[in-house]
């Protein structure tokens, strides 16, 4: 794939966690929160699936903020880090020779020991924790304060422009937002670049397809995209498997 500069979500895309660690989690969030989650509920939250997580917290009576703040007061930066491993088909982002971005809604306490966990820290030239002054996916704010940063602007994509203001950058390179989740594609669009949907958990445990520029279930598959083609989204079936921080 022939872009000038890449950005790429963290967490589901690159990474992912030890289905073990999630559960405890959510028994801590639980405890604090005085209700239980089942383990398909709190994978469903995790990942965002299916509309599922949101009912569950609706059915509760849990109020958005009230359950993150619970989270990020239940986790722990190094024991998540030990229970984060890295996807095999995500080491081409070490061999990129261009600008590149991560923009993650993985809070910066929790974001660097994972890097450092899995070294790859040196992968990025640019790091962006999303937050209620930066903004949260799909809002473009994370993506564009992440080109700045890099010193880049894009806006050739296939579905750049659809976001609300319908802006494309006016010069600079073919930019790309990969990610694993619905949001991603958003913010991508929002900011003018093209969208990698990385769909890691098949479609029917999601509830449903992606719509995105291009879509694989692992980045192994994407020498086979062509770019430019008319039919930009596509599904190549993979079976990435990933190694644990300290492998």
């Amino acid at each position: 794939m022939h872009y000038d500069f890449w950005l790429l979500d963290l967490d589901g895309t690159l990474v992912d966690i030890e289905p073990g660690y999630i559960h405890t989690v959510f028994d801590g969030i639980g405890d604090r929160l005085g209700c239980t989650f089942t383990d398909r509920e709190a994978e469903a939250i995790w990942y965002d699936l299916a509309g599922l997580g949101t009912a569950s917290l609706a059915e509760r009576g849990i109020g958005a903020p009230e359950f993150w703040e619970t989270f990020h007061a239940v986790e722990e930066p190094l024991a998540r880090a030990e229970s984060t491993y890295l996807y095999d088909d995500a080491a081409f982002v070490a061999d990129l020779d261009v600008p590149v971005g991560l923009v993650t809604h993985c809070q910066r306490y929790l974001t660097e020991p994972v890097l450092d966990a899995l070294d790859i820290t040196d992968w990025f030239d640019v790091v962006i924790c999303c937050d209620d002054e930066i903004g949260w996916k799909p809002d473009p704010a994370p993506v564009e304060r992440a080109m700045t940063e890099l010193g880049v602007s894009g806006g050739h994509g296939v579905g750049g422009g659809r976001g609300v203001n319908g802006g494309r950058g006016t010069h600079g390179g073919r930019g790309v937002l990969a990610g694993d989740g619905v949001s991603d594609v958003g913010a991508a669009w929002n900011a003018g670049l093209e969208a990698v949907h990385v769909e890691r958990h098949g479609h029917e445990r999601r509830g449903g397809c992606v719509l995105a520029d291009v879509r694989i279930e692992s980045f192994s598959d994407l020498p086979a995209v062509t770019p430019g083609r008319p039919d930009r989204s596509i599904r190549v079936r993979g079976n990435p498997q990933g190694h644990r921080a300290g492998d």
